[in-house]
Parts: structure tokens; C-alpha cells; sequence
């Protein structure tokens, strides 16, 4: 069952794309052989599916500006995660019309943000209840610790996670 994402007016206080090392965005992106590429404020992000700020995909690349929240770049950057390679190139804009895919990538979205310093599970949470992000149990944390064992359970069968909280692709090639 998908997640009923709804986007609202955008919260002034989430992590943007600007407040991070964009190295620390871009090795992340790395380790799932994904590429960041940055837009010069003020530019149209291609691939955005929501529009400006909102990250956008086109095939193996996402792609984001300063002012880009960092939930709406791992949420695009995990569409292209649990995707089959071949089907990553196919992708632009529009990732999945498949409900597990969209509820997996929602998941998959807050087991990384533990992987980005500054960021965690519990802030980028925060940030996903902040801009609109909308769950049946009432909020990101809710949904994600009672509601998400068929998400879970299909990033585990796909060997996208181990548990509930160790991501196997976030380690490979990382040096921690």
C-alpha cells in the first residue's frame, strides 16, 4: 500500500542540499553507482517530478540545487536504488509507478540519512512530517516503525537490507 505522499508548503527549517559537504552528498550517491549533479540556483532542476526545489532523476543521475530539501534527494536517490540497473536508465523524471517501490524507496530514504553526518534517521523524519509528507498512521516515525514490514520485507528480499537498521548497499566501498 503506498504511503500517500502529499507535498504542502514547503517548512523554512528542513536540511537543504546547501547545508551539507557535497561531498559527503555525492560519495553517498557514489556507493549505489548514482551520480549528483548540482544546478545553479535560480535554474530549472531537470528531472524534478514536483517542480523546483524538488531533486530530479534521469537516468543514473540526480540532480539537485542549494536550496533542494535532503529528503526529496535521497527519496529520488532511492528510486533509483531499488531499481534493476537496466531499468535506471530508462528512468526520467517519473521513477515508479509501483506502490512497494514508492513505499520501499520511503523507507530506504530514512535507513540512509543515518549515513550522511548531520542528517540521521530521526531529523530526516523530521524534515519528511515537516514538508507534507503524509502517512495513514499520522507521521514519517509512525509509519516507518509500524506500518512499513512489507517495505522492509522487500528491500530485504531484493538484499537492499540486512534489518531494519543496517543498509548492506550504504557500506559497500565505504571506508567506515
Amino acid at each position: 500500500m503506498i504511503p500517500a505522499i502529499a507535498i504542502v508548503a514547503p517548512h523554512p527549517d528542513v536540511l537543504r542540499v546547501a547545508d551539507l559537504p557535497f561531498d559527503d552528498l555525492a560519495a553517498l550517491l557514489a556507493r549505489h553507482d548514482l551520480r549528483l549533479q548540482t544546478v545553479e540556483d535560480g535554474l530549472p532542476i531537470p528531472g524534478s517530478f514536483w517542480g523546483d526545489p524538488e531533486a530530479g532523476v534521469i537516468g543514473s543521475t540526480v540532480y539537485a540545487r542549494g536550496d533542494t530539501p535532503v529528503h526529496s534527494l535521497l527519496h529520488e536517490a532511492c528510486h533509483l536504488i531499488v531499481l534493476p540497473p537496466e531499468r535506471r536508465e530508462q528512468v526520467h523524471t517519473d521513477a515508479t509507478d509501483s506502490d512497494i517501490e514508492e513505499d520501499a524507496t520511503c523507507y530506504l530514504q530514512v535507513v540512509l540519512a543515518d549515513d550522511l553526518p548531520g542528517v540521521g534517521s530521526e531529523r530526516l523524519m523530521a524534515d519528511m512530517d515537516a514538508w507534507g509528507y503524509s502517512f495513514r498512521l499520522g507521521s514519517t516515525k509512525a509509519w516507518f516503525e509500524k506500518d512499513a514490514e512489507d517495505a522492509q520485507a522487500w528491500l530485504i528480499e531484493r538484499d537492499l537490507l540486512s534489518d531494519r537498521k543496517h543498509c548492506d548497499l550504504c557500506k559497500v566501498g565505504s571506508t567506515a
